[in-house]
C-alpha cells in the first residue's frame, strides 16, 4: 500500500466526535477512514501523536486579513497566499478571506485576484466573503460610512459571474437596504447571503430569509438587538432555523453570559458557527496597523480604533476553542464542531470531517488547545 500512514492519537475528532485511543488512516493525501488504535491495517506507517486531539483543520469563514496584510491591500496571488498561510500555520486550514466596505474599484481587484487563487490553488483558499458594502451606516462599527453604498446591477453582476469561478462566495448585506428581490437572485446564483451591520427588525430579517439569506455576520455585533418588543436581528439570528450564525468568541465581542444564552437559544437546522474577524496582524507582534487611512492599536487582546471602536479581533481558532471550552464549560465536541464542521457545512464543501474520500487536512491540537501540528492533503506544514 503506497503512502499509507496510520496516525495515532489519544482522541480524534471527526467533525462529530471524540474517539478514543484511534488512528487516522491516510492515504495518497486523502482520508481512507479511522479505525481503533489496536487495529491498524498492514501496511500503514504509524505515527504516534501522543496526547491532545486529531481534528479536522479549522475553518474559518471571516478572516479579513493576516501575515501583515488586510485582505484589501492585496495586489497579487501571493499576497493572498500570504494572508492565507498566515492562517494555516494556526491550525485553520480553510478559510475565505473578507474583505470590508471599500470602493468599487478595490472590490473588482479582489474578486479577480480571489478568482486567481482558487485557480492556482492557494493552499487554505476556500472562497472569498464580502464583508460590506451594501450595510446600514447607522451600524457601521469600524467600516467607513463613506464606502457604504446601495447594491447596483452592476455590483450584483460582479457577483454574479464571480460566484461561477469560485468554490465560495458570501456577501454579508444589510436586509433594510438590499432588498429581497436582489437577496434572491443572489441566493439563485449559489452566494451565500449572510445579515449584518443591521438595524433590520425581526420581521425584515424573516423577509431576507425566505428570500434566500442563510447566514448572519458575527452575532450581536453592529447589529438590532435583542429587545421584548422588537426582537431584531439578534433575535431572528437565533430563532429562525435557516440561519447559520458566526460568533467571536474572545471574551470582549461578546460577553459568554451572552454566548451561553445564544447557544441555549438556537433554533436549528443553522448552527453557531466560530469566526475570528481576523485582521492583518496575525502571525505578527506587530501593536499597531493602517485601515483605511485610520491607525488601528493592538493593546489588551483588542483591536481598536482611536475611538476605541473595535475593529476586528486579535484571536485565532484555536485560542476560541480554548475560551469556549475553560470559560462556558462546553464539551470539547461541541466546541470542535463550530469550528470545523458547522462552518463547513455553511459552504456545503467537503471539509471540516475526517471522512473517508476528504482531503486529509487536519490539525494536532494539546490539551491546552495549543497548535501541534497541520497538515494539509496529508503533507506537514
Amino acid at each position: 500500500m503506497t503512502g499509507a500512514t496510520a496516525y495515532r492519537c489519544q482522541g480524534i475528532f471527526d467533525g462529530e466526535k471524540i474517539h478514543r485511543d484511534g488512528a487516522l488512516l491516510v492515504e495518497e493525501g486523502l482520508i481512507s477512514g479511522l479505525c481503533p488504535g489496536d487495529e491498524i491495517p498492514g501496511g500503514h506507517a504509524e505515527i504516534d501523536l501522543g496526547d491532545g486531539v486529531l481534528s479536522p483543520g479549522l475553518v474559518d469563514l471571516q478572516v479579513n486579513g493576516g501575515g501583515g496584510l488586510m485582505l484589501g491591500e492585496a495586489q497579487s496571488v501571493e499576497d493572498i497566499a500570504e494572508i492565507c498561510a498566515a492562517h494555516v500555520h494556526l491550525g485553520t486550514t480553510a478559510l475565505t478571506p473578507t474583505l470590508i466596505t471599500d470602493t468599487p474599484e478595490t472590490t473588482a481587484r479582489v474578486v479577480d485576484l480571489a478568482v486567481k487563487a482558487w485557480t492556482s490553488g492557494v493552499p487554505g483558499f476556500h472562497g472569498l466573503h464580502l464583508e460590506g458594502p451594501h450595510l446600514f451606516a447607522g451600524r457601521k462599527g469600524a467600516h467607513d460610512a463613506s464606502l457604504i453604498r446601495p447594491m447596483t446591477d452592476d455590483d450584483i453582476g460582479l457577483y454574479l459571474t464571480a460566484a461561477k469561478h469560485l468554490p465560495s462566495l458570501m456577501i454579508t448585506v444589510a436586509p433594510e437596504t438590499v432588498g429581497g428581490e436582489q437577496i434572491a437572485r443572489l441566493a439563485d446564483a449559489g452566494i451565500h447571503v449572510s445579515l449584518g451591520h443591521s438595524d433590520a427588525s425581526y420581521a425584515q430579517c424573516r423577509q431576507a430569509a425566505e428570500a434566500g439569506a442563510s447566514c448572519v455576520t458575527h452575532l450581536f455585533n453592529a447589529m438590532s438587538p435583542l429587545r421584548h418588543r422588537e426582537p431584531g436581528l439578534v433575535g431572528a439570528a437565533l430563532d429562525l432555523g435557516a440561519f447559520s450564525v458566526g460568533l467571536i468568541v474572545d471574551g470582549i465581542h461578546v460577553d459568554p453570559v451572552a454566548m451561553k444564552i445564544a447557544l441555549k437559544a438556537k433554533t436549528g437546522p443553522g448552527r453557531i458557527f466560530l469566526v475570528t474577524d481576523a485582521m492583518s496582524q496575525t502571525g505578527t507582534d506587530v501593536t499597531s496597523f493602517m485601515l483605511g487611512g485610520r491607525e488601528i492599536f493592538r493593546r489588551d487582546g483588542m483591536l481598536t480604533l482611536q475611538d476605541g471602536t473595535l475593529a476586528g479581533a486579535d484571536i485565532d481558532l484555536p485560542s476560541s476553542l480554548r475560551y469556549l471550552t475553560e470559560n462556558l464549560d462546553l464539551g470539547l465536541d461541541t466546541a470542535l464542531a463550530m469550528a470545523t464542521s458547522g462552518p463547513a457545512d455553511v459552504l456545503g464543501r467537503p471539509l471540516g470531517r475526517l471522512k473517508q474520500g476528504h482531503a486529509a487536512d487536519f490539525v494536532h491540537l494539546s490539551p491546552a488547545m495549543a497548535v501541534e501540528g497541520v497538515w494539509l492533503s496529508g503533507k506537514p506544514v
